[in-house]
């Protein structure tokens, strides 16, 4: 006896793994349209960013001679380890098949282990931008770690659970203004732009040695590999994203068992939710000029005492 339950509940999650990894590219398309727009130049099409993996997957993947088999299967983990964390967040629907694995503190952990891995691929081959590169996001992940740990721990104690869908939920049933959760979304914008290597801390359409921090680790890859970097980290500026969506602003997420066009506007409404930060993002980038590299810790200080702000009110009066 097939159990229909277990098939709807599959082919839901499913869905929600492949609509993150078709919209990765489409949000970041988006990015560089407005930004052009705002900018008053016509800038690449929107889909641009699906050519451009589609051009490098044909294309040969060359090794440096001094690479090792880490630097070849390091791409592998990175995307792996950014597609996973992204499914697990709620876009569209909570209580999905796999929603007792979609937790912050897990989805921390698949961050920080791909952070990892690409770090260790920029010094890999032994170039001097590489280690800068990768010196250079260590120094931001021992700042923005420990902050989203203390926003993780801000979000659980006005939820009670550190699990995605029962902070969705509880969020929904009303918790009110509180300035705890207002530093903690204030911290997460901040430690998403430094996570993305966004404008100010970094410039992902540069490649001046001076200033990049992610562009430098994967200078060596090409082809496939370069492919797999890149559209991991389309994945991960749309994990922010929904990350943001899914405990700041959780209104259209479809419950558990709802029917089929419960769902259907949920997609709808998450999309909406993606092109307001789409366009809310290229504004600030327009706006703002990036930041020295040594300015970046002033930056992320400033989200890990939020964070740690908002963790403390918690504790001295229930109702901030």
């Amino acid at each position: 006896m097939i159990d229909m339950s277990l098939i709807d509940g599959l082919s839901i999650q499913i869905s929600q793994m492949v609509l993150v990894l078709v919209l990765a590219p489409l949000l970041t398309g988006l990015v560089r349209k407005v930004k052009a727009r705002l900018l008053r130049r016509q800038g690449p099409p929107l889909l641009q960013p699906y050519r451009d993996l589609i051009r490098l997957v044909r294309k040969e993947a060359v090794i440096a001679e001094s690479a090792s088999w880490l630097f070849r299967i390091v791409p592998y983990i990175v995307f792996a380890a950014t597609w996973v964390a992204a499914a697990l967040v709620p876009t569209f629907a909570t209580g999905l098949l796999f929603s007792w694995s979609a937790d912050l503190i897990v989805i921390i952990a698949l961050l920080g282990s791909a952070r990892f891995f690409l770090a260790l691929a920029g010094m890999d081959v032994g170039t001097s931008f590489g280690g800068i590169g990768s010196s250079r996001e260590a120094m931001i992940a021992t700042l923005a770690e420990p902050a989203l740990i203390m926003i993780v721990f801000t979000i659980a104690l006005v939820a009670g659970s550190t699990q995605l869908s029962t902070v969705a939920n509880v969020m929904l049933a009303g918790v009110g203004l509180r300035v705890s959760l207002g530093m903690a979304l204030i911290a997460l914008i901040i430690v998403a732009i430094a996570e993305n290597g966004r404008i100010p801390v970094d410039n992902p359409a540069t490649h001046l040695e001076l200033t990049m921090v992610h562009e430098a680790m994967v200078l060596e890859y090409s082809g496939r590999h370069l492919a797999l970097i890149e559209l991991a980290s389309s994945i991960k500026l749309l994990l922010y994203a929904s990350l943001i969506a899914c405990i700041f602003v959780p209104w259209g997420l479809a419950p558990a068992g709802a029917p089929l066009r419960v769902h259907l506007i949920g997609v709808v409404v998450y999309a909406a939710k993606l092109g307001v930060a789409a366009i809310m993002l290229a504004l600030f980038e327009t706006m703002i000029a990036k930041m020295r590299v040594f300015r970046v810790p002033d930056l992320l200080g400033a989200a890990l005492m939020l964070g740690f702000l908002g963790t403390l009110l918690r504790f001295v009066s229930r109702s901030l």
